[in-house]
């Protein structure tokens, strides 16, 4: 059962940011919010590419190794006899 945020009181709201300070600390605070910001905006562009671009490339290219590199099919070797 989840709850909206705007059924949160003040004092929840308080609560839940003094454990969150608690959990990471005060210093650790801007880095995390700068890393979920930069997700965000990350997640926000991809979504945006996949909305403008709903349509699969049909296929993709292929790499092949250059012809130098392609060994040529040996013959099976005779075995010796000692």
């Amino acid at each position: 059962m989840s709850l909206p945020l705007m059924m949160l009181s003040d004092w929840h709201v308080i609560v839940l940011l003094f454990i969150v300070v608690l959990l990471f600390g005060g210093k650790k605070l801007p880095e995390v919010a700068r890393g979920l910001g930069e997700a965000m905006r990350e997640f926000k562009k991809a979504s945006r590419d996949i909305h403008d671009d709903p349509q699969p490339t049909a296929s993709k290219p292929t790499i092949t190794p250059p012809s130098s590199a392609v060994a040529a099919p040996q013959q099976p070797s005779e075995p010796k006899q000692g």
